[in-house]
């Protein structure tokens, strides 16, 4: 069993820790328990929350037990940390349904083979539900200090603000709860989150030591940024999904690929399962080679691979080079292909009729029609990777792939598409 937090220094994901000493010695003392929790405020998890989950899976390949918890309880309540506003409460019908989501997402990082590292998977609506008020307050409530809550960031950040209702107020109850079931129910004793789940986290901890007088861990991972100050995980279309009706396989796969070099050596310690020797390969060639990209294409393959597996890798890799002239467009997918066209510029017309000049000016790719001649008199403009040589051409029914889509290109690397409605 490797020193797992060894692994992770080096990876430069830990924020905070409870005791790292103690947290070292009881890892080295035998496997423990651990578990991270995820709410089910969207249809589906994010890359963020992907940075928590394979910091679990991590503890699993290192010998440790790991729970996946579903916040089917939390989740109808809502986590004020890092929110300027109250949270807008989600029906019992719709947060059942993304619970159900969610579930899939997590179990697929996990092992749950039989054996002593064998994964589990609940939802704190379990023991949440058959709560009462009465049994909340005085068995739980109790152990709370009001000061100490108020205290705590993600309070005093809001009532400073717009103030906090005392349903969020009493969310960090209800996540410091979890952790007492999970230690009672299953020996847990480190629990794992994003940094600014610290407070929910150590409310925990304080809690079993002031019931069970015993003594157990937190661990938190670092806030993670991009170099160039935009917001990690956000694309111009919103948040990079692991739900492929979310984010597609193909946007996924680009998002990694346009990795600033600055973020890229970062970006595989954290979310990827190479080995020191073979991402020190990769900054080497960032350093000496930055053109190639190849730390990025390995990021890219590597993450689609592990969310959304090996033959959607194949897919993507084949659509991004045919894109580029590199491949069949006819051998893509309908799926494969619209996913791909909705990352380059794209003009929906009702039918076909308009000439090729016409369509390559309503894609985008070029400025005017003007543009668009000169291109196409220079030898740099293509329909479905085939030079069109004729301006006056008007693309027929024949040159339609899948029947909708037609692929424009200007160059060797402007892309953009037309749909027919």
């Amino acid at each position: 069993m490797g020193d797992i937090l060894d692994e992770l220094e080096w990876r430069d994901v830990i924020a905070q820790t409870t005791d790292i000493d103690a947290l070292r010695k009881a890892l080295a003392d035998g496997p423990i328990t651990v578990y991270a929790g995820f709410d089910p405020t969207a249809p589906s998890l994010h890359v963020g929350n992907l940075a928590t989950l394979l910091i679990l899976t991590r503890f699993q390949r290192a010998g440790h037990r790991p729970i996946g918890l579903v916040g089917g309880a939390t989740g109808l309540i809502g986590d004020p940390s890092g929110r300027s506003t109250e949270r807008a409460l989600n029906s019992s019908d719709i947060v059942a349904e993304w619970v159900s989501r969610i579930r899939v997402q997590v179990e697929k990082f996990l092992t749950f083979e039989e054996g002593p590292t064998a994964a589990t998977l609940v939802s704190n609506l379990d023991w949440t539900a058959e709560l009462s008020a009465i049994d909340f307050l005085r068995d739980i409530g109790k152990h709370f200090p009001v000061n100490r809550m108020l205290a705590r960031e993600s309070v005093s950040a809001r009532l400073a603000g717009e103030g906090l209702s005392y349903t969020e107020f009493s969310y960090q109850i209800l996540q410091a709860n979890d952790y007492l079931e999970l230690y009672r129910r299953h020996g847990c004793t480190l629990q794992l989150g994003g940094s600014d789940q610290w407070g929910n986290i150590t409310a925990g901890v304080d809690l079993i030591r002031r019931v069970e007088s015993a003594h157990v861990h937190a661990l938190t991972g670092k806030l993670i940024t991009k170099a160039d100050g935009t917001k990690f995980g956000k694309t111009a279309g919103g948040a990079v999904w692991l739900d492929p009706a979310l984010t597609s396989p193909y946007a996924f796969y680009q998002y990694w690929l346009n990795a600033d070099d600055r973020d890229v050596v970062r970006f595989l310690k954290v979310f990827t399962f190479r080995t020191r020797e073979e991402i020190e390969e990769l900054e080497k060639a960032v350093a000496e080679r930055p053109a190639a990209r190849a730390a990025q294409r390995a990021l890219a393959e590597d993450l689609t691979t592990l969310v959304h597996g090996a033959d959607e890798l194949a897919r993507v890799i084949a659509a991004s080079r045919a894109l580029f002239g590199q491949g069949s467009l006819a051998e893509l997918d309908a799926r494969t292909l619209e996913s791909a066209l909705a990352e380059v510029p794209k003009a929906v017309v009702p039918a076909l009729g308009a000439s090729y000049v016409d369509l390559l000016a309503q894609s985008g790719l070029v400025e005017s029609k003007s543009a668009a001649r000169r291109a196409v008199k220079e030898g740099g403009a293509y329909l479905n990777n085939t030079k069109i040589t004729d301006e006056e051409y008007v693309p027929s029914a024949e040159d339609l792939l899948h029947g909708r889509f037609l692929v424009l290109r200007r160059g060797k690397k402007t892309v953009g598409g037309i749909e027919v409605a």
